[in-house]
């Protein structure tokens, strides 16, 4: 097999990982897989039959499905895995698409921004460094946009004029992978050991009252990572388990208005939350393998959640389930109907699609 065969065939195996998908394996070498701790995405039969009767004994939300027609000009919209909004109600959408070749083969990560309209403004950042393989974008209370790049390990804070204003984490450089695992065939046994400062397959950002910036790190690292506002690394909590403090796959991350930090323990289906001294408040239940979290702003807030199978739940910060909706279905492809959510309101959110390449407005009525 030649490097370039071999390439290939890692980069093709990377890709179907990424958001939980696994390469089939010949039927004669598949075995029982070992229970993933907490249940993992799909949930044991109990965790399964649990849920679905909370749901039957919860009311069902009354949602409105709205498919944004976004067009870009020389380009498809792609895996729209990251979706949020600024204070002007641009909507920028973080999208695994693109062909540039800058970390681990192709790239797949580029960040648009469409008016109030919908009407396609620009890309931000393009062909910028940290570009790899898209994972979420937020928007802070300044309108600085925050792109998370699972890919490149790194996070990028672009100003609210698109220019460069910090950035967090450090990409390996594919010269020295195509060395190490593919020229001198060497292999990647486990996880390496989380250092300060360095993310391994990060998925999300968020920040509290002081400015502090959280990340949810992630694939690999199963921790949250703390850093002050400047961009100085303060702590970290976590490792791969199911006790309280300990993550499999934090997949997503927000935070309250008192700074308290949301955990999407996608693998442990739940939701941690922690202090801003990442200290344990409580822990929430009941939203099946949580892929996406997000907050209502306004005087009460409320935390939604969104599954892969395009199911949206609705809590109060007490952990109460308050409703619940399914979305998503009859577009084609299923199993990430729901990457990253925004929430606009109490009764408006947006949902990035990475199953079907689209953002969807929900509007949720009485």
């Amino acid at each position: 097999m030649t490097a370039r065969t071999m390439l290939l065939t890692v980069a093709i195996s990377v890709a179907l990982v990424a958001c939980g998908f696994q390469t089939a394996q010949p039927v004669a070498q598949q075995e029982p897989a070992a229970p993933a701790p907490g249940g993992g995405m799909l949930g044991s039969a109990d965790q399964r039959a649990k849920q679905e009767a909370l749901e039957k004994a919860t009311p069902q939300l009354k949602v409105t499905e709205e498919v944004l027609r976004l067009s870009v000009p020389g380009q498809t919209i792609g895996e729209t895995v990251g979706v949020a909004k600024n204070s002007q109600g641009h909507l920028f959408v973080f999208s695994r698409t693109g062909k540039t070749a800058t970390v681990k083969g192709s790239a797949a990560s580029m960040l648009f921004e469409f008016d109030q309209n919908l009407k396609f403004v620009k890309e931000w950042g393009p062909n910028n460094y940290a570009s790899g393989f898209a994972h979420t974008v937020r928007v802070d209370k300044d309108d600085n946009v925050w792109m998370v790049d699972e890919g490149a390990n790194m996070i990028v804070k672009f100003r609210p004029d698109a220019s460069v204003a910090m950035v967090l984490g450090r990409k390996e450089e594919p010269l020295d992978w195509l060395e190490k695992f593919v020229e001198e065939g060497d292999h990647l046994e486990g996880t390496p050991t989380a250092r300060p400062g360095v993310f391994n397959r990060p998925t999300d950002v968020t920040w509290d009252a002081n400015g502090n910036i959280f990340v949810s790190d992630g694939y690999n690292n199963s921790r949250v990572a703390k850093f002050t506002s400047d961009g100085t690394w303060a702590k970290a909590l976590g490792e791969r388990g199911a006790a309280p403090n300990q993550f499999n796959t934090p997949h997503a991350i927000t935070s309250d208005a008192r700074g308290n930090i949301y955990v999407a323990d996608r693998g442990n289906r739940r939701v941690q939350v922690l202090n801003p001294a990442l200290e344990p408040v409580r822990i929430i239940e009941g939203m099946g393998a949580p892929w996406s979290v997000c907050l209502s702003p306004g005087a009460t807030q409320y935390l939604f959640s969104g599954d892969g199978n395009g199911k949206i739940y609705k809590f109060d910060l007490d952990g109460k389930l308050m409703g619940w909706a399914q979305t998503g279905l009859g577009h084609g492809q299923s199993g990430c109907l729901v990457h990253e959510l925004h929430c606009e309101s109490e009764t408006v959110l947006y949902k990035g699609d990475c199953s079907t390449w689209q953002v969807e407005k929900l509007t949720i009525g009485q």
